[in-house]
């Protein structure tokens, strides 16, 4: 392949045959060499299952086979390759044994080593010459090559690559399988436009799209960083412009103003029985202001755990139904749900209807009759209220607590259900500037700040699993001094049922210790079963409750203020934080015992200590994207995988906001993407799979 050079030159938008972009998004098996069971394996090695899926799956090292070395220069550990001269070849004298082949040249000799027979076994006949690279080993002071590489003649060396690229594979899929796949597809990239700004590519001195992907995945130099930061860019770019299309579809769609009378809100904030703090007090402001505008609202509510949000979501929904229409709030949970649910039946005086998986039957066509006609005008459910059944007489606002439990888009679309209702994101779990600009671009933004009056620091402390009986011994004193306490089992693995098989362990062992006073919750229960629990829990006739992760949010019980979560380093820092929020509700002191296990690693302990020495959740949000990654975000996973093929949220964060800023600028310009660029621009969205959002926004 001829040597690329990094170019200043900027090709102009130009129109793009409907063969050539139709082949960067047919599937794998289109291209030469590629079966369909080969075209699965690529599939699942790159996450999708079109051929630029595999363009953009870039490598994650490279291997430098451009030196020649002396045997006498290989060094254990490394990779090497030289011209070597067959001695001879030493098949196994027993089972087990590996085939070996020495070799030398001028400054000493070395062993290729193979634990099957090669299939060039018989060419390795003394005398022989070959080019060979590998990792390099040693054995009994020899230096040794397991499985080389490459084992080529001399004349063939102009097929050794240079610089190797080494990618990301799965089971059954090898590196020379992928390579081969990827030089198809390099050779058939077709012309495409330019979709960036030029006078940014000036600036930052970047090659084409097409150039980049070269430069990555068949070098002949080792890679700097700018084709990487190129194809970032683009990543980052193609997710602004998603979002901001999402954003602006949503609200173009005319809103309207509502107004009430506050008959009902004055009902709810004496119901409440506390005075709302002055943050609670203007955040509702602002949403006052959304609501009586007559466009739509898209507001996002952050607020750390008990700092007041339900009271804030209550008032404006009791507002939208003072103006005449509905109001529908959303949880992950059901658990959640029917604490929100028990909420709005207490504080107000309007009918309140409970939508989830579990309602069913009469009960269902029941509440499904009234939200069409429009008799039910409070409803709080889970997903079940905007499945395709689900239709409203008149849905003022959508409420959507704990966004982080639903994917962005999904978030975004929403708002489809009704006539264009406003809509109100909730969320305990404070979101860093970064992914506030990869999760929503811009959006209007509340913050709660502080927490209602009279509620107390929880104290947290760490204790080693060594400490056990001295911590249920606490829990005892606990206990006998009127506590109501939590016990969080450990996050075994990703499995509800590890995690189910370490409560109901801890369980066994405290009920022994404690009798009926401990009860047990967790999310493979039956749900009216799990109810009952947890309301005998708030209730006081259940003290102790051991539970998984199912009581990480709405669960609200101002009595308990003991918590304590085993295995604590298991858990991720935001997790750890949203859990000692379930205690600290009330006016008693509260505490938080950690107990983890002997030897941690200093990350974990970091982590341990950065949770009792902080109580501010907005720090400690940042400090576990910074810790962990963010997860991905724009799906519904928060850790685990990367946010993105290529793009870096923390190293990249400078092109993310170059990326936001230019977004705006171009949809600003050309609202409807139909200039050059904005022709350019629809390809790249495709490319990078935000074609859905976009084309689906783009006709609304």
């Amino acid at each position: 392949m001829r040597k690329l050079a990094y170019s200043e030159k900027v090709i102009g938008c130009q129109p793009m045959a409907h063969e050539a972009f139709a082949f960067l998004l047919a599937p794998l098996a289109t291209l030469p060499g590629v079966g369909e069971a080969r075209a699965a394996l690529l599939a699942r090695a790159v996450r999708g299952e079109r051929v630029i899926d595999l363009l953009l799956h870039l490598p994650e090292s490279y291997v430098d086979r451009r030196k020649r070395l002396k045997i006498a220069d290989l060094a254990a550990g490394s990779v090497a390759t030289m011209v070597v001269e067959v001695v001879r070849r030493e098949p196994p004298e027993r089972p087990r044994q590996p085939w070996r082949v020495v070799v030398a040249d001028a400054s000493g000799f070395a062993e290729l080593v193979y634990f099957s027979k090669p299939v060039l076994w018989e060419r390795f006949a003394p005398g022989k010459r070959f080019l060979v690279s590998g990792r390099v080993e040693s054995y009994q002071g020899r230096p040794s090559i397991p499985h080389p590489d490459y084992v080529l003649p001399p004349e063939r060396a102009e097929t050794l690559p240079a610089i190797e690229p080494i990618w990301p594979l799965t089971a059954g899929l090898s590196r020379w399988q992928v390579r081969k796949a990827m030089h198809a597809a390099l050779a058939k990239l077709p012309p495409l436009p330019e979709w960036q700004d030029p006078a940014l590519l000036r600036r930052e001195r970047w090659m084409g799209f097409a150039e980049a992907l070269a430069l990555l995945q068949e070098p002949q130099e080792w890679p700097s960083e700018e084709p990487r930061r190129r194809l970032a860019y683009d990543e980052l770019f193609a997710g602004q412009v998603a979002l901001a299309l999402s954003r602006a579809r949503l609200r173009a769609r005319a809103g309207r103003s509502l107004l009430g009378d506050g008959r009902l809100r004055a009902e709810a904030e004496t119901a409440f029985g506390f005075a709302p703090t002055a943050s609670q007090r203007h955040a509702l402001a602002e949403i006052d202001a959304d609501l009586a505008a007559p466009r739509r609202m898209l507001r996002l509510l952050q607020g750390d755990v008990g700092s007041g949000k339900t009271w804030v979501a209550v008032m404006a929904m009791l507002r939208a139904v003072e103006a005449g229409t509905q109001a529908a709030l959303m949880a992950p949970t059901e658990i959640l749900a029917r604490q929100h649910f028990a909420t709005l039946q207490r504080v107000t005086s309007v009918p309140v209807a409970l939508l989830t998986s579990s309602v069913r039957g009469e009960q269902r066509r029941r509440v499904l009759a009234g939200l069409a006609g429009g008799a039910i005008k409070l409803v709080v459910g889970t997903h079940a209220l905007f499945q395709q059944a689900v239709s409203y007489h008149d849905l003022g606002l959508v409420v959507i607590d704990e966004q982080h439990r639903f994917g962005v888009y999904q978030r975004l679309l929403l708002g489809a259900k009704g006539k264009a209702p406003d809509v109100l994101v909730m969320t305990a779990t404070p979101i860093p500037r970064t992914l506030l600009l990869t999760q929503w671009g811009e959006v209007d933004i509340s913050r709660l700040q502080g927490k209602p009056s009279g509620r107390m620091p929880v104290r947290t402390t760490l204790h080693p699993l060594a400490a056990l009986e001295e911590v249920v011994a606490a829990i005892a004193r606990a206990l006998q001094a009127g506590a109501n306490v939590y016990w969080i089992c450990p996050l075994v693995a990703e499995s509800e049922a590890s995690d189910v098989a370490a409560a109901e362990a801890r369980y066994a062992y405290l009920r022994e210790r404690f009798g009926t006073e401990v009860g047990l919750a967790h999310g493979q229960m039956e749900p009216a079963r799990r109810e009952a629990v947890l309301a005998d829990f708030a209730a006081g006739r259940i003290r102790l409750l051991v539970a998984t992760t199912v009581v990480e949010v709405g669960v609200d019980v101002p009595a308990a203020n003991v918590m304590v979560i085993e295995h604590a380093e298991r858990f991720g820092l935001a997790q750890l934080h949203q859990l000692r929020g379930r205690v600290g509700r009330g006016n008693a002191e509260s505490f938080c015992l950690l107990l983890h296990d002997v030897g941690l690693t200093e990350a974990a302990e970091h982590r341990l200590r950065l949770l009792r020495d902080i109580d501010d959740g907005f720090r400690i949000a940042d400090e576990d994207f910074r810790l962990r990654g963010g997860g991905e975000i724009l799906g519904t996973r928060q850790s685990g995988q990367p946010l993105f093929r290529i793009a870096e949220p923390l190293g990249d964060e400078g092109l993310l906001h170059i990326a936001h800023r230019d977004a705006a600028v171009l949809l600003a310009r050309d609202p409807e993407l139909t200039s050059p660029r904005g022709r350019a621009v629809r390809l790249l969205l495709r490319l990078f799979n935000h074609s859905a959002a976009a084309r689906t926004l783009l006709s609304g």
